[in-house]
């Protein structure tokens, strides 16, 4: 029996849990309030901190500090191509730099590291947000100095893209599959013969908007905007990440509570936001096809959102032509970190970073 530790890092909370081979034994999610973060001036400088509380919930829990291997979530440093990747000294660097951007997420290695460093044994990262296997022409935008870049949900649309297809009894490999990933962001790739060849750039990029971040926009509007001397750098940022989407037209960036009133029939105007926010995710699935050139097996969403049957159905009576709809509702990212650890210790080899 293999044991794991997994984290996954989010702004505000630390999630991890510990795994005996595929079977979950603890998981637990840290709250963290804004005054224990205020003191650190980067988020990479709350890994120290972000570290101990772990190990203090492991203690409590009488759960010893001795794993074989440990799996921290992704984060954000040069383009890779899908696997699993040792946590390196190059890689701690990158991540304490902020060099790529800075995201709670970059702390999932560097917590990971810290901790396999001290107890001897090997600290991985798993399909990070900077999974890159973009076909050359999707990278060509209509200017050579904004190309198109990925930057999505690798890791669940991976592990939601394997469980399809052992379901089904095919490997990952045989299969041209659509994922739209619905949470915080919104990202959908075209998933052909295991590779992602296409998909929008979730992190303030392009696509549909979402609950927090608004997606494609004109681009000519947004010139405007910059440049109208109302709003700093900073507050632009916050319009189009943490801001946008269903925050900026109904001030709530909670998909659940938006389709309450979307569906009390009292809120007409929040009916037509959630039922857009659909119909974007469907016009991209759409686009999507016509990458993979009509030649899908399934379309599969997932995320958070998807636990919404009435957004999904908007979704199924857009694009159900295509290829048959299954729906995934929330996300398992701390099981697929540790299938990616557990693959190690079976004997696939790590890709050096």
């Amino acid at each position: 029996m293999f044991k794991i530790l997994v984290i996954n890092p989010g702004s505000t909370s630390t999630k991890f849990a510990v795994y005996h081979d595929e079977e979950s034994v603890f998981q637990k999610t840290l709250r963290h309030q804004g005054e224990e973060l205020a003191p650190f001036s980067t988020v990479a400088a709350q890994y120290e901190f972000r570290k101990e509380t772990i190990l203090k919930a492991l203690k409590e829990e009488n759960i010893p500090v001795d794993f074989d291997i440990i799996v921290g979530r992704g984060g954000l440093t040069r383009p890779v191509v899908s696997g699993v990747y040792e946590v390196s000294e190059d890689m701690r660097k990158v991540l304490l730099s902020a060099e790529y951007g800075e995201h709670a997420c970059n702390l999932g290695g560097l917590i990971a590291a810290d901790i396999a460093k001290e107890i001897g044994c090997k600290a991985v990262i798993a399909d990070p947000v900077v999974v890159d296997e973009l076909q050359d022409v999707a990278r060509i935008s209509g200017h050579p100095e904004l190309p198109n870049i990925s930057i999505f949900h690798a890791l669940n649309q991976k592990a939601i893209a394997r469980r399809f297809a052992k379901e089904n009894g095919k490997k990952y490999e045989e299969l041209n599959l659509i994922i739209a990933h619905l949470g915080g962001g919104v990202s959908v790739g075209a998933h052909n013969f295991g590779k992602v060849i296409d998909v929008n750039c979730a992190l303030g990029g392009n696509g549909p908007f979402s609950p927090e971040r608004v997606g494609t926009v004109s681009a000519t509007g947004l010139m405007n905007l910059c440049f109208s001397g109302k709003y700093t750098k900073q507050e632009v940022k916050r319009m189009l990440v943490g801001n946008g989407g269903l925050m900026a037209h109904l001030g709530l960036n909670d998909a659940y509570q938006v389709e309450q009133r979307a569906e009390s029939g009292k809120d007409p105007h929040a009916a037509l936001i959630y039922d857009a926010m659909a119909y974007n995710v469907a016009k991209e699935i759409g686009a999507m096809a016509t990458v993979l050139k009509g030649k899908v097996d399934a379309i599969l969403l997932t995320g958070g959102i998807a636990y919404g049957k009435g957004f999904c159905k908007y979704i199924e009576d857009m694009v159900g032509f295509i290829a048959p709809v299954k729906v995934y509702a929330g996300e398992d990212e701390l099981g697929a970190l540790a299938s990616s650890g557990l693959r190690v210790l079976n004997g696939e080899p790590t890709l050096k970073y």
